[in-house]
């Protein structure tokens, strides 16, 4: 759940792997913002504060493009480390809505998303009370 190490045990900046499956991720590009996305289970990693400045329905959904019913299926997989700076993940539920659950490291404070959560929570939180 990190990025490919070079030969000499440095991260490689360009490609971060999935804590979920194991595979790449893909930087993509947001109105200026970047974040990476997994090119097979399409779970979603932010940054600190990235996911923030997202929250809104059309950047939910250009983001976040992967299938919910394969999301779900990563639920289970909760206990890893962060794949952008080693450090420790915690498992969280969203307030409100105990179907989306997330992980935040406890050091950089970044957070990934299950294919669908993100969409999910940005409706969730736009939607009129």
């Amino acid at each position: 759940a990190r990025r490919r190490k070079w030969p000499h045990g440095v991260y490689n900046p360009e490609t971060m792997i999935c804590p979920k499956c194991q595979n790449a991720m893909e930087a993509i590009e947001y109105e200026g913002i970047e974040v990476d996305r997994c090119k097979t289970c399409q779970g979603i990693w932010f940054d600190a504060g990235e996911s923030d400045w997202l929250r809104d329905e059309e950047a939910a959904t250009a983001l976040d493009t992967g299938d919910p019913s394969v999301g779900r299926q990563k639920n289970p997989i909760n206990r890893y480390r962060c794949p952008r700076c080693d450090g420790g993940m915690l498992h969280r539920v969203a307030p409100g809505q105990p179907h989306i659950e997330y992980e935040e490291c406890t050091s950089c404070r970044g957070t990934f998303f299950d294919a669908g959560e993100f969409a999910d929570l940005v409706r969730a939180r736009t939607r009129p009370q």
